[in-house]
């Protein structure tokens, strides 16, 4: 079965609950529940893809003097 088939066939299965607001609330729930453990399994390890990706002749004082320079003072005024 393609995704769009899968897709059809799901919207299908739920035309008849989307007139029921209790049956709506439990889908948005379940669906709630999937979301962050989805989120937290994409998130785990994101920092490996970085590591021995910086390559740099200058040693560390050298990259941690040019990142102070570079910083600018805030001139946005904010009123409160």
């Amino acid at each position: 079965m393609t995704a769009m088939q899968l897709r059809a066939e799901l919207f299908r299965e739920m035309n008849p609950l989307l007139d029921s607001e209790s049956a709506l609330e439990k889908m948005l729930a379940f669906v709630r529940t999937l979301v962050p453990a989805k989120k937290a399994k994409a998130e785990a390890g994101w920092a490996d893809r970085f590591v021995g990706a910086w390559k740099d002749d200058r040693s560390a004082e050298e990259i941690i003097d040019d990142i102070r320079s570079a910083r600018t003072a805030n001139t946005i005024d904010v009123e409160l």
